[in-house]
């Protein structure tokens, strides 16, 4: 048990490497799209709705970016 002001720090420890998202939403026809394995930076990805293809990038600030290719 922890003292009073006290905390554990494992809490502050953030997983190493690039984030993986687990689901995007298709900027074309707004279908979300679930994705098992998630998704990472580079890959291409398939809208399981209309079909059209996307590079995944990652902004500054963390939040996916999808370019039709």
């Amino acid at each position: 048990m922890a003292i009073k002001g006290e905390y554990l720090d494992d809490d502050d420890e953030k997983p190493e490497g690039p984030k993986k998202f687990k689901e995007w939403d298709c900027p074309s026809c707004n279908a979300n799209n679930p994705s098992g394995d998630g998704i990472k930076p580079g890959e291409e990805v398939i809208c399981n709705y209309c079909g059209v293809e996307f590079m995944v990038k990652i902004s500054d600030e963390g939040k996916l970016k999808l370019r039709e290719l």
